[in-house]
């Protein structure tokens, strides 16, 4: 029950997109993702060992949802990627604990990583 309850959340929120690139979430508060193929949900409650977040994504109506979870502490986070064809970049939804406030990000391709170090930075730029 509560699969197909967060999947038709996800899928209503299809057609909403987020005006800026990050926001700041309250618990229980759901949030739309879209990653390349996938649409769905993310949301969090409070819990004694951190902030349990739960996020829910499927590739269409009938497809079977898949389901992430992780435990927050503050300064933890969690990246959400679907990778893309070689030599593209993937997709990436970051989730950060910033102390007592949970940010989403909107999804953007990941920054260009050579040996270690953002491509930007190791390119002196």
């Amino acid at each position: 029950m509560m699969t197909r309850l967060f999947t038709a959340c996800a899928l209503a929120g299809l057609a909403l997109t987020s005006a800026s690139a990050a926001a700041e979430l309250a618990p229980g508060s759901g949030h739309s993702i879209h990653l390349a193929a996938f649409d769905g949900v993310v949301y969090y409650t409070v819990e004694q060992d951190g902030y349990r977040v739960v996020a829910t994504l499927a590739s269409g109506a009938d497809a079977l949802p898949v389901r992430v979870i992780s435990t927050l502490a503050p300064g933890q986070r969690m990246v959400l990627s679907v990778p893309q064809s070689l030599g593209q970049q993937s997709i990436d939804f970051e989730i950060l604990r910033n102390g007592d406030a949970l940010v989403v990000s909107d999804a953007v391709p990941a920054a260009t990583v050579v040996d270690g170090v953002p491509a930007a930075a190791a390119s002196g730029k």
